[in-house]
């Protein structure tokens, strides 16, 4: 027995997890861009929910039906509160001019770390996250700084000071984008965490939630990323992003934002956007046939 579960429970959620993962760095579709491959990831991302569902009523079935809710509610509250990762990591990996390809293998990377770290937190429990909380009022200063810098420079690749990139050991060296992927959602654990541990004390529930959504979330980074950089002008809409996050961060001690007004102000942003772009891509067309 681990955490008052058998141990082949966790053998075999680690082997699913693996398998999974195994299989997905072998799809097509992550060896070239293209239409087909970003339906793909859609599919993909559908079929993980899937999964997620289909383990919750494993749970119901061997533990019974309060855990299948904690688990269900652990999932959601995770990938509601992981949103805001997924645009940092966009700006992270166009600011290190990261090929597709090469994003997918550091993400690879950063979801085994994650794993760990939030195994960790979570048997060390809220605790042990609290010693990192002057940390997130640096990171959210520096997500800010990041805004500011992205909306003036007019690109990702600005958004990232020049001293940073510089930290790439060799040409094209993933190191140093898989440690702030993996310092990113560090930080963003010390929200995520203590919601889930707020509803479920089962560590094996706690645990197998955090790591079916962080799976999920990964096929929905390349589903967005893949969606929004069609659109011009992406730079505004990630800037205001990123500023909403930092503000959020900086201003947790005293103002809970909760899940779904980050999700609604996120979405509300990028609607804006997208109609910004729209009608600019509109006038410019107009203006293209009136010059013919």
């Amino acid at each position: 027995m681990i955490a008052g579960v058998s141990w082949t429970w966790w053998v075999g959620f680690h082997a699913v997890v693996a398998a999974v993962l195994l299989a997905d760095s072998f799809l097509p579709g992550r060896r070239r861009e293209s239409r087909h491959a970003q339906a793909f990831v859609w599919v993909e991302l559908a079929g993980l929910v899937l999964a997620a569902a289909g383990f919750a009523c494993w749970i119901a079935v061997a533990q019974g039906r309060q855990p299948a809710i904690e688990f269900a509610a652990g999932y959601t509250i995770e990938t509601s509160l992981s949103i805001d990762n997924l645009f940092v990591f966009m700006v992270l990996f166009q600011g290190f001019r990261i090929s597709a390809q090469r994003q997918h293998k550091a993400l690879m990377w950063g979801v085994w770390g994650a794993f760990v770290l939030r195994a960790l937190f979570i048997a060390a429990g809220i605790s042990l996250l609290r010693r990192f909380e002057w940390v997130t009022w640096v990171f959210g200063l520096f997500l800010l700084y990041m805004a500011w810098r992205l909306v003036r420079g007019g690109s990702a690749h600005a958004a990232i000071p020049e001293w940073i990139v510089r930290l790439q050991p060799a040409k094209g060296s993933l190191l140093p984008v898989i440690l702030a992927v993996e310092f990113t959602d560090l930080l963003f654990a010390t929200d995520s965490i203590p919601a889930i541990l707020s509803i479920t004390h089962n560590p094996f529930v706690a645990y197998t939630s955090n790591v079916m959504a962080i799976l999920g979330l990964r096929s929905l980074y390349f589903a967005l990323s893949g969606m929004l950089e069609r659109f011009r002008n992406l730079h505004y809409g990630l800037g205001a992003i990123l500023a909403f996050t930092a503000l959020k961060m900086l201003a947790a001690r005293w103002i809970e934002v909760p899940a779904t007004i980050s999700l609604v102000v996120i979405g509300v942003i990028l609607a804006v956007w997208a109609v910004f772009t729209a009608r600019e891509q509109g006038s410019k067309g107009a203006r293209e046939r009136e010059g013919q």
